[in-house]
């Protein structure tokens, strides 16, 4: 049985889910409009203010796809009233960002400059060196994150790079001038 499956799924208030027969699954907030759908051998059942998943036959995989299901139904409804953001921040000698309308402009000390384009419901914030990515659904802010991220990595001898706002990166010791005597 999964523990995270059965749990049920409070619907906070200006939040409107619906589900037709297929599992198609619809979560409407002030934040905007998110759709998925689930297998079919998922009962989605909506109650009383709560989403309820149960499972006729269980198997590993059904276990799986059952916690699996609750908690993406769990983060689009998180994602339409709250939403998600991340930030990103720049270190490094020459390291900047602009932003260009919505897109934004990175000087990573390359011989040019790296462009990236805003996906749709994704919305870029530049202050100084930091980027917050912000949207409605958590996969697309993770994944648009982890690809500015993947442009420049924090390196482990001085730490230059794009890094999440709070992430320590290991140093390592670099090598030891030799003849220098004290």
């Amino acid at each position: 049985m999964s523990k995270i499956g059965k749990k049920p799924i409070e619907i906070p208030s200006g939040v409107d889910v619906t589900n037709d027969d297929k599992n198609n699954i619809v979560v409407k907030g002030s934040k905007g409009e998110l759709s998925n759908s689930f297998d079919h051998r998922i009962n989605i059942e909506i109650k009383d203010g709560n989403v309820i998943l149960t499972v006729e036959k269980e198997t590993k995989k059904i276990s799986e796809l059952w916690g699996l299901s609750r908690a993406l139904i769990s983060n689009m409804i998180e994602g339409v009233s709250n939403g998600y953001e991340k930030k990103l921040e720049l270190q490094g000698v020459g390291y900047k960002v602009i932003q260009k309308g919505k897109d934004i402009e990175l000087s990573l000390g390359f011989s040019h400059p790296v462009f990236f384009q805003v996906p749709d419901g994704i919305e870029f914030a530049v202050e100084k060196n930091i980027i917050t990515i912000s949207g409605i659904d958590k996969q697309s802010v993770g994944q648009i994150s982890a690809e500015i991220r993947s442009k420049k990595k924090p390196e482990p001898y001085k730490g230059k790079g794009i890094r999440y706002v709070g992430e320590q990166v290991r140093r390592k010791v670099g090598k030891k001038v030799a003849g220098s005597e004290a």
